[in-house]
């Protein structure tokens, strides 16, 4: 006997339809990209320190809330200034302002605690900011923050000598922070005061710019005294009409009465360019070449500096070639740097 199957067709059909449609929509919706700020990847950005080394103060602009400046004095205890990065430029006194790539973050320029701080007039500012041939002034955008490159222990006031209490590592060399969406677009300009400028653009490779100036001549061994650091922060208060002094806690007491320090009126000395010793124009050369993939957590030219300088004489004639192969100066610049609030 045969068994009939009977089925209802229309309602099969039907549900053969809806199963159908079913799994077409969940394939592709399996097989759909997600949107695409889910696959595009979120801008990338680095930071960049742009380094100071020698007798530097940094202010806001007065011309524009969006920039400070970095000023520093220019003199003939100091070789020219040299700025850095994979290439290089050698400046004279004038007014330059370095440009970056688009950067991103807060341009709150925070500084570290340990950055000294000081208030300084308007007037006395403008004045520095104007005095042609005895200065350098580098226009720079609002950094993110104000961060230390290297310290050195020292008093520091304005009375003379400083207070014991007054003692701490302070920075003597100061580094901009930004965040930077590429290392591509820097680039520096300006005018010096006498003579053209063409314009740098700087190959960043690592992310260090420093702006270097280094001192003159090699520290004298039988020197206890921090006589360049005294007379290039000397220098540097001159041309901002500060009073204020640094002392050294190492050294030794008899060293304040022979501080230049104390010269008054205090004046800012004009280099001459003239350097008196044929191997100044190789050494600039060298300084020009000093190394920049390290961001100063560790520099190690402060220690063979400090090494040379204690060494007996006869060692002194070894000093060129440590500062060749280290590319570093001799001579241990290390003033106080200066964060300046303009008052009225």
């Amino acid at each position: 006997m045969q068994t009939e199957r009977h089925f209802n067709r229309p309602l099969f059909a039907l549900t053969s339809a809806s199963l159908a449609l079913f799994f077409l929509s969940a394939c592709q919706q399996t097989q759909q990209p997600p949107p695409s700020s889910a696959t595009s990847p979120a801008p990338t950005t680095e930071k960049v320190y742009v380094e100071f080394q020698g007798p530097w103060a940094f202010a806001p602009d007065p011309k524009d809330p969006n920039s400070v400046l970095a000023i520093a004095p220019k003199t003939k205890s100091h070789r020219p200034l040299f700025v850095m990065a994979s290439n290089h430029a050698k400046l004279e006194a004038g007014t330059y302002e370095i440009s970056l790539p688009a950067h991103s973050g807060t341009a709150t320029a925070i500084a570290d605690p340990d950055i000294a701080q000081v208030k300084i007039d308007a007037q006395s500012l403008q004045r520095a900011l104007d005095n042609k041939g005895v200065r350098y002034v580098i226009r720079l955008p609002k950094p993110e923050e104000y961060v230390i490159a290297e310290r050195s222990r020292l008093r520091f006031g304005p009375r003379y000598p400083p207070d014991p209490s007054t003692e701490k590592e302070y920075a003597s060399a100061v580094s901009l922070r930004y965040n930077v969406n590429s290392l591509n677009g820097f680039s520096l300009a300006g005018a010096p005061d006498t003579g053209t400028f063409n314009p740098v653009l700087l190959r960043v490779e690592t992310p260090l710019i420093r702006f270097d100036i280094a001192p003159a001549q090699d520290d004298d061994p039988n020197d206890k005294c921090d006589t360049h650091s005294r007379e290039a922060f000397h220098h540097l208060t001159a041309l901002l009409n500060l009073t204020l002094f640094v002392d050294y806690p190492e050294d030794a007491d008899d060293c304040h009465k022979r501080d230049l320090q104390l010269e008054h009126p205090a004046k800012a000395e004009a280099d001459s360019n003239s350097w008196d010793r044929p191997s100044d124009a190789f050494w600039s050369r060298r300084m020009a070449s000093r190394p920049t993939a390290s961001l100063a957590v560790f520099d190690v030219s402060t220690a063979v500096s400090r090494f040379l300088a204690a060494a007996p004489p006869d060692m002194r004639h070894y000093s060129a070639a440590f500062a060749l192969f280290f590319g570093a100066p001799i001579a241990d610049c290390r003033p106080a740097q200066l964060i300046l609030t303009p008052t009225p």
